[in-house]
């Protein structure tokens, strides 16, 4: 008998069947959002289909599509934004345990990640070693090339990165939570805040308002930082107590040693060190901002009292899936003007201005 003949086996992993969504992207860095239709997985036996219904706009979306992140992560055409996904499960999968088709669902920055890292394994898979698959603009296992954003009509994930919303929150306001929620939402966790502590919020946009929010939602005595005086009255509608000119140093010095906490979100270049002197002793001043320039810091603010300076970045599923329960429980979402599909190059142009209260949704009805 001759021997058995060896049969190589295909290291290529077999696609998944697919249907196609209608989407937006944009195909170039200077081309503008455009009607496209893109590829979506058939849900797996683990899978959650969802129909989108709101689409939140993130400053994140305006550098992917114009790739100002190219030295570290360059985008790849077409580009289908968006990481505030909140919708109506249309399918499941025959393995799927948490949702049921009709439910409320949300997909946030990531639709998986390692699962086996240190990172993940703590259910901080924001931090995966090998890095989150993120919601668009990374590499997709299943299809193969990248992944595809909100900005469309539908969108399939795994179920153990899907969310559950509180039914009492309003829809539209969740999709910025995806985001800007737990942006703001972990940092404050993680220092412990709690009632009767004195919290600082620097800067008044799409994250700071949702720190404030956050914040005094927490208990906590709320001061927003600002350069623009006018915007007192909007401050304390969001919850803080006090609003502090950040210029004048004499309104800052009466602050001085008195913060457990600062949340800074400005994304640019300004001065740290005046909010290094309002900590107290073991006060935190943690960053979820990213200046593209460096900020210099005076360390010796730091020695005298034990102070200390950290980043965060978003939170893993388990933690922003206790976010959306703790804003379900204090009825926290987001302030929002409603955009549809053809204003999103319009959009992106007033973000970059500041000029929205406080963050783009979209309406992805204007999509069909």
């Amino acid at each position: 008998m001759s021997a058995p003949r060896a049969v190589p086996i295909s290291e290529e992993v077999p696609k998944a069947q697919t249907y196609t969504a209608k989407a937006v992207a944009a195909q170039s860095p200077t081309s503008g959002m455009a009607a496209i239709t893109v590829p979506r997985r058939t849900p797996q036996p683990k899978d959650v289909q969802i129909e989108i219904l709101y689409c939140g706009v993130c400053h994140t979306d305006v550098h992917f599509v114009r790739n100002e992140f190219a030295a570290i992560m360059p985008t790849t055409y077409p580009c289908v934004p968006g990481h505030e996904i909140v919708g109506r499960v249309a399918k499941t999968g025959n393995a799927v345990t948490k949702f049921k088709e009709g439910d409320l669902a949300a997909v946030g920055c990531m639709v998986d990640s390692d699962r086996t890292c240190e990172a993940c394994v703590a259910g901080e898979e924001q931090y995966c070693a090998s890095q989150p698959i993120f919601t668009y603009n990374a590499p997709d296992k299943h299809l193969g090339g990248m992944t595809y954003g909100g900005y469309s009509q539908s969108v399939v994930v795994d179920e153990d990165f899907v969310l559950r919303v509180p039914k009492n929150l309003d829809m539209a306001g969740t999709a910025p939570l995806l985001c800007a929620g737990i942006t703001t939402y972990s940092p404050l966790r993680h220092a412990g805040v709690k009632a009767g502590q004195k919290v600082g919020v620097v800067g008044l946009g799409g994250l700071g308002h949702m720190g404030v929010k956050l914040a005094a939602a927490f208990g906590a005595n709320v001061a927003v930082f600002t350069t623009s005086p006018n915007k007192a009255a909007d401050a304390k509608r969001l919850g803080a107590h006090e609003v502090v000119n950040s210029r004048d140093d004499a309104e800052m010095l009466k602050h001085a040693n008195t913060f457990d906490f600062i949340l800074d979100t400005v994304p640019a270049k300004h001065k740290i060190n005046p909010y290094i002197n309002l900590l107290r002793r073991d006060g935190t001043l943690t960053f979820v901002g990213a200046p593209s320039e460096p900020l210099p810091l005076e360390v010796a603010g730091l020695l005298f009292g034990r102070k200390k300076v950290a980043g965060s970045l978003i939170g893993g599923i388990r933690e922003t899936q206790e976010m959306l329960d703790f804003c379900g429980k204090h009825n926290v979402t987001a302030d929002v003007e409603m955009i549809g599909v053809q204003g999103i190059d319009q959009a992106y142009e007033r973000l970059l201005k500041n000029d929205v209260k406080y963050r783009f949704v979209i309406d992805m009805a204007s999509l069909k």
